[in-house]
């Protein structure tokens, strides 16, 4: 199944530039579920430029 990265664009709100897996759902999902994070989608901007991606501030900022 190819990756559908022009559909996936509006969505993704990471800034985080050097990322080799922006606009890559399934990669982003994977390294981060690996690193027991969340992907940048699921926080808001502001919480996003944090960078701090556990899922402890993800519960905190519920």
């Amino acid at each position: 199944m190819e990756c559908k990265m022009e559909k996936n664009n509006p969505y993704c709100n990471c800034t985080y530039e050097p990322c080799s897996r922006k606009y890559k759902c399934c990669d982003c999902l994977h390294y981060h579920r690996r690193n027991n994070e969340l992907p940048a989608c699921f926080f808001t901007a502001e919480q996003e430029r944090t960078y701090n991606r556990s899922i402890s501030f993800f519960i905190k900022n519920r």
